[in-house]
């Protein structure tokens, strides 16, 4: 029985100090006009890959990782070699013809494909268990013998089942394969400022070290680095019925978006990480789970806040009072709020917060409650034990 339709929304503000989190084709951090006013921006793109990458450094061992990459082809020859003992050549021949009858186009560069191909590591390893224990028999074979022994292996099966979170999450996309694909059920939105900002400049020298020990003057090399400080609205949406397909079972999905939450709340990306140390951690975080459809609340700042103090202070009472007006407006009813934030409770940041979202709790405590919600949604799809 299918998971009950269920969009699980995610909101976030967070504050990031002087920073290029996400670079432009000048280099300059991106922007966009919004409400009039020019504001920080940060790509969905940007966000997506550094939740990817706290997945790899935080949560599953490396054959439950995915990877997205033009070089396939030379990935399974390399866990060919290390199964079978073949030498580098036969193992890149099997390799060849393992992914020719998926028809994937080729790159331009010898061996790779024309996309990025998004695989889970478990996956390929099976593929490359399908021709194990006869390794040394196909590598003997000709081009066409060893082309038909592939055509009877399940190949495709393999890269459209048991797919990591990763890919269940964000999706795969191969235009000219349409069994390969894999509809994503994460929507991530561009991240904005709730507030206009301006574009600076650091100048920066560097010093050449020998050249002062020689008492010589100058520079060792110039240059500049375009920055901002903002504080970002984030969004994004996860549909839950989308995750319980693309995973095969409630709990896994269930565990899946915990997963998302958690890594797309504490992650950051990392453009010019070591000149502006500019990771930080959101000063809200409220999820919202609706049956309906996925609201992103970015309108809330369609009038950007004013400068002056607690920007992000003001930047939540608007997001509180504007998920209260949609909701109202609409006749909706939210099947689940919980709401995690750093703000006074006792002040009236903290009261407005609680009208919208109730009252706060610890970042683990939303991720419990939000669990414990969602199984409560899907328990019906569950057959009753015999």
């Amino acid at each position: 029985m299918p998971a009950p339709r269920a969009y699980v929304d995610v909101h976030i503000l967070q504050t990031v100090p002087p920073a290029n989190l996400n670079r432009d084709d000048q280099g300059n951090p991106k922007e966009a006009f919004f409400g009039g006013v020019r504001r920080s921006r940060v790509s969905s793109q940007a966000w997506k890959r550094a939740t990817r990458l706290h997945f790899t450094d935080h949560r599953e061992p490396d054959q439950d990782q995915a990877t997205r990459t033009r070089r396939v082809a030379a990935a399974l020859a390399g866990r060919i070699g290390d199964t079978t003992g073949l030498d580098d050549e036969g193992a890149a021949r099997l390799a060849t013809a393992l992914l020719a009858p998926l028809k994937i186009r080729a790159g331009k560069k010898e061996g790779d494909t024309a996309y990025l191909f998004f695989y889970g590591h478990r996956q390929l390893d099976a593929v490359a268990a399908l021709v194990r224990d006869r390794a040394a028999e196909l590598v003997g074979l000709g081009d066409k013998a060893l082309a038909a022994e592939m055509e009877k292996l399940p190949i495709q099966e393999v890269f459209t089942s048991g797919h990591p979170l990763d890919v269940a999450l964000f999706g795969r996309m191969v235009a000219d394969i349409p069994a390969l694909r894999v509809d994503a059920a994460v929507q991530v939105a561009h991240a904005l400022s709730t507030h206009a900002v301006e574009l600076e400049f650091d100048y920066f020298t560097a010093v050449d070290d020998e050249a002062r020990k020689g008492q010589e003057t100058g520079a060792g090399m110039i240059g500049t680095i375009g920055f901002n400080s903002a504080t970002l609205y984030r969004y994004a949406s996860v549909g839950l019925h989308q995750l319980r397909h693309n995973l095969d079972t409630d709990e896994d999905a269930i565990k899946g978006v915990q997963s998302f939450v958690t890594s797309f709340a504490r992650s950051v990306p990392s453009g010019y990480g070591n000149s502006f140390a500019h990771r930080t951690l959101p000063s809200l975080v409220a999820v919202v789970v609706r049956s309906d459809q996925p609201v992103n609340l970015v309108s809330a700042f369609e009038e950007p806040i004013a400068p002056g103090s607690g920007i992000a202070a003001e930047s939540a009472r608007q997001l509180a009072k504007e998920h209260t007006k949609a909701l109202k407006q609409w006749g909706d009813a939210p099947d689940h709020t919980a709401v995690c934030h750093a703000f006074d409770e006792s002040s009236g940041t903290g009261s407005v917060i609680r009208e919208a979202f109730g009252d706060a709790v610890t970042f683990p405590r939303l991720l419990t409650g939000l669990g414990e919600h969602l199984t409560s949604l899907v328990a019906p799809s569950v057959p009753a034990a015999r």
